[in-house]
């Protein structure tokens, strides 16, 4: 496992490494084949969608179900703390998911856009073996998990390719992460909280592939030193007149950090409708 250290408390047994190792194949996978999907498209179109300049104000709204694949968690990080899933406490979902972004294009070159993604699941489930978790020992029987995941942001980004085909914007964001962990058992209560400042590169396009029918990209990531963290969606996008748009797609939320305070890293994904209005 990554980061993983001498004298820790394994909660999985040794033949769960080759899952871990088909998870992290897969994710090298999805990344390339997106990488793959990024470049074709952008060296591939040439130039907003429809030569159009964008609203002055936009709001969308976006809701959907969102499945977790990982969900690793040790705190503390180090040989007082277990290593568990919570996928394996309480299961993978689907759970309900939403978000909102309010976006201000100054002029048909710059741009600001704030995002709200609340996010929370508690739900019960068992675990097989003893867990120490922040400071508790939890024993083999019926825990509650919650996890808590907020993300505030704000993101100035600047479209630096526009025409007939496609747009494409680049970008930073200033995320505000506001995260929770917590397992109850019987009256025994332990959490992990934490609020904290994450910056990351923005980057987002929009190609036209006919009359009314777009592919969207959105990408907020940063990745190095002891954590990493990338929110990516992919729509299909349907502009019902001046000011409606509609879309249906794919966003995956990945990340996490390997400290000596904390290891915790998931992998999120969500099936997703979104509608936006412009003014």
């Amino acid at each position: 496992m990554p980061g993983r250290r001498g004298g820790q408390k394994e909660a999985r047994s040794d033949g769960d490494e080759m899952k871990y190792a088909g998870e992290a194949t897969m994710k090298t996978r999805m990344t390339a084949a997106m990488c793959g999907l990024l470049c074709m498209l952008l060296f591939g179109a040439e130039g907003a969608a429809c030569g159009e300049a964008p609203p002055a104000f936009a709001v969308e709204v976006e809701g959907g179900f969102v499945w977790q694949t990982v969900n690793d968690v040790q705190i503390p990080n180090d040989a007082g703390g277990t290593r568990f899933s919570i996928v394996d406490v309480i299961g993978s979902g689907p759970y309900p998911a939403g978000r909102m972004y309010l976006t201000w294009n100054v002029n048909e070159r710059h741009g600001v856009r704030l995002l709200l993604a609340p996010f929370s699941v508690t739900d019960s489930g068992e675990i097989s073996v003893p867990v120490n978790f922040a400071g508790e020992t939890f024993e083999p029987g019926v825990v509650q998990a919650t996890y808590l995941f907020n993300s505030w942001r704000a993101t100035y980004r600047y479209r630096f390719k526009s025409g007939e085909r496609a747009s494409w914007w680049i970008g930073f964001t200033a995320k505000i992460r506001d995260a929770k962990i917590e397992l109850d058992q019987d009256g025994a209560t332990a959490r992990k909280t934490d609020i904290g400042f994450v910056p990351l590169l923005h980057f987002a396009g929009s190609v036209r592939l006919r009359e009314g029918l777009f592919f969207v990209l959105d990408l907020d990531a940063i990745a190095g030193g002891p954590g990493r963290a990338e929110d990516v969606a992919i729509k299909l996008q349907y502009a019902a007149g001046e000011r409606w748009r509609f879309s249906a797609g794919y966003r995956t939320v990945e990340g996490g950090a390997d400290v000596d305070e904390v290891y915790t890293f998931a992998w999120l994904h969500y099936a997703v409708l979104s509608a936006e209005m412009g003014f």
